[in-house]
């Protein structure tokens, strides 16, 4: 249901659009999650390890398409804020042109490049066929990634972020199902995984479509208005290659960081693939709420109302926080059955790991709900490239100290590494906050 953010309680706007981003989100998470407990549990720590070790390429993608997604959903918000219907639906063509081209182009060149980037990430040569063979089938599954992406940043854009999590829960709940039958029951290898991820995607991305050709005229493209609008083909080239470089910051760095883990041997990797899968869920709220704030803010940009933007700002920050102290708890007090849901009963040394790791993460979550507020506030505004210069900065001084104290306290050094890297973020974004509302008094003022 299209739902306009300009008008009407600031709270329930926020907390209506950012619950479905955060139900959708965790589905999305639970069907990578329950491969790798099927992986782990059904056919072994190496295969385990071998997901764990795709993972971060495999995020690097479906970050960097999510964010030209984000990137158009944007100029889609300003144009549905300002009453500009026809921007919309051009907007929307303009996307899907270019997806068509761009995922093909990833489908070809990740297929051409998963060997050598596996072995520049130092994976073991015992894992590394299956871990090769595991990302070239996800590889596949892009063009379906990017127009699930596309029509979902769509349909949020307009204040429908309930729909794409119907279709993402279901398919979420049929990849468990057949990765049960076909994993648990008849006991096929890692690829099976790789095969009901990409139906999973394959099958949003339909349903998706369908719903939209169905329910919502705003968003109906006939065939003659598939074509590239080069004006705003440039913006969302703009706004989106730099929330795709910024996206795909955090898996580049995950990339990096497993280059230091992968030397530690297959028990250390497997505990860090399983902590990881933890982080997801502890962090997909915060995003979700940051992505609510995004499409509040671009909105009311589009409409011109200054004041709501400061409110929801305020009450974004203040729902990231209250969000944490939940997280903080649940995390810590129940991080060694979270742990052995992973692995079987004789890999205590995996489930002591990532238990003393998830143990110091779960008091450092507050700072990725800051980073993430502040991020959703200055994409609604535009501000691209502030989200990518502290994108940036906490990347690259989290694998900087990643590399520092690893070595020396094995992996608890990454959960401090990125308390670093999250701070000194903080430490610019809330300056340029302050800055960037104070240059706007000041035009708003002289104009």
């Amino acid at each position: 249901m299209v739902k306009n953010m300009t008008q009407g309680s600031i709270l329930r706007c926020l907390i209506t659009y950012a619950i479905p981003l955060i139900l959708g989100n965790l589905f999305q998470l639970t069907y990578n999650a329950v491969d790798s407990i099927i992986v782990g549990r059904f056919i072994g720590k190496e295969a385990l390890a071998a997901v764990g070790t795709a993972s971060p390429v495999m995020n690097m993608i479906i970050l960097g398409i999510s964010g030209i997604c984000i990137g158009a959903s944007v100029l889609m918000s300003n144009f549905f804020g300002a009453g500009q219907e026809e921007k919309v639906k051009q907007e929307m063509a303009t996307t899907a042109v270019f997806g068509v081209y761009f995922s093909l182009a990833v489908v070809v060149l990740g297929i051409g490049m998963t060997k050598p980037l596996l072995r520049a990430l130092y994976v073991p040569e015992e894992i590394l066929g299956i871990a090769s063979l595991y990302l070239k089938i996800i590889f596949l599954g892009a063009p379906f990634t990017f127009f699930y992406n596309a029509v979902a940043s769509a349909l949020k854009s307009v204040g429908d972020s309930k729909t794409p999590l119907k279709f993402l829960a279901f398919c979420s709940v049929l990849n468990g199902v057949l990765d049960v039958i076909f994993i648990g029951g008849f006991h096929f290898g890692i690829i099976c995984s790789a095969v009901t991820t990409v139906v999973a995607e394959a099958l949003s991305a339909v349903l998706c479509v369908i719903y939209v050709y169905r329910h919502i005229p705003l968003l109906q493209l006939k065939p003659r208005e598939f074509k590239v609008d080069r004006e705003l083909l440039k913006q969302t080239l703009q706004y989106g290659s730099v929330t795709a470089l910024q996206q795909s910051c955090q898996p580049v760095g995950k990339l990096l960081i497993q280059g230091a883990v992968n030397p530690m041997g297959v028990d250390v990797m497997a505990a860090f693939n399983a902590v990881n899968k933890i982080d997801a869920y502890a962090f997909t709220p915060e995003q979700s709420i940051s992505h609510a704030m995004t499409t509040f803010v671009a909105q009311n940009f589009g409409a011109g109302r200054e004041d709501r933007i400061r409110k929801g700002f305020r009450i974004g920050m203040a729902l990231e926080f209250c969000y944490w102290i939940i997280i903080c708890g649940a995390v810590f007090l129940f991080r060694e059955p979270l742990m052995r849901l992973f692995v079987t009963g004789e890999a205590a040394d995996i489930v002591a790991l990532g238990s003393d790791y998830l143990g110091i993460m779960a008091f450092f979550y507050v700072f990725p709900g800051f980073t993430n507020g502040m991020q959703g506030y200055f994409r609604g505004r535009k501000h691209m490239k502030m989200t990518l210069l502290g994108t940036f900065i906490q990347t690259s001084l989290r694998v900087i100290f990643v590399y520092i104290l690893v070595p020396r306290m094995g992996l608890k050094g990454v959960a401090f590494a990125c308390a670093m890297g999250w701070s000194v973020m903080l430490a610019v974004e809330i300056p340029y906050y302050f800055h960037s509302r104070k240059v706007f008094s000041e035009r708003v003022a002289n104009s």
